[in-house]
């Protein structure tokens, strides 16, 4: 059982000059606009504002840190989380595409303490060409990914493991690799932090 002790904003950066200082291990949240990302992670956080959620797509538009304080079975963990840009926000202009891409680059190749990146599909939807291109990209740097697809609440509940299935083949991944989420029913949120935990390992205990 995770219990949520405190969640709270740290720094907004666009390169690594302005990276927060400190050893906590870090996850980042990748994927395109209006996927729900930052649903998800006011979601996990127990925070229903902790990141702003507009109608708005691509409205994040610099990287976002924010330090989770969390307990699980008698042991208390910290957890950077870095909120990155949407992809695929048609409406931005290419030279503010090109520096997004730039900016979230860099700190995806570059930052040490960057230990799993959570890909965001659309389970509804399902992973599109930027989705492909995303992961594809991931692997060959050889980060960590977990790829979870929200907004399953929109399917209904026969259709559900039918649809995950479908996406895990589409992806190439077993099934167990990904995790069914939504905000709106709070599904997904143990199964996210359980699979976050144990890829930390010790490195994020208090």
């Amino acid at each position: 059982m995770i219990k949520l002790l405190d969640a709270r904003f740290v720094t907004t950066a666009v390169d690594p000059q302005g990276y927060p200082p400190g050893h906590a291990v870090e996850v980042a949240f990748v994927g395109r606009s209006n996927v729900g990302k930052s649903s998800m992670i006011n979601a996990l956080t127990g925070r229903r504002k902790l990141v702003r959620v507009s109608n708005t797509p691509g409205r994040t538009r610099t990287l976002n840190f924010f330090d989770i304080d969390l307990e699980r079975e008698g042991e208390r963990y910290r957890v950077r989380l870095a909120d990155l840009p949407g992809y695929g926000f048609a409406k931005a202009s290419k030279a503010e595409r090109a520096q997004w891409e730039k900016m979230i680059t860099t700190y995806l190749e570059k930052r040490d303490r960057l230990e799993v990146v959570v890909s965001i599909i659309d389970a509804e939807v399902g992973p599109t060409s930027e989705d492909h291109l995303t992961l594809d990209y991931l692997q060959d740097k050889g980060r960590r990914i977990l790829v979870v697809a929200t907004k399953i609440d929109r399917l209904p509940k026969a259709r559900r493991k039918p649809r995950l299935q479908a996406l895990a083949q589409e992806l190439s991944l077993p099934l167990e690799a990904l995790v069914a989420f939504s905000a709106t029913e709070k599904l997904g949120v143990e199964e996210v932090w359980d699979a976050l935990l144990g890829a930390f390992g010790d490195a994020a205990r208090l």
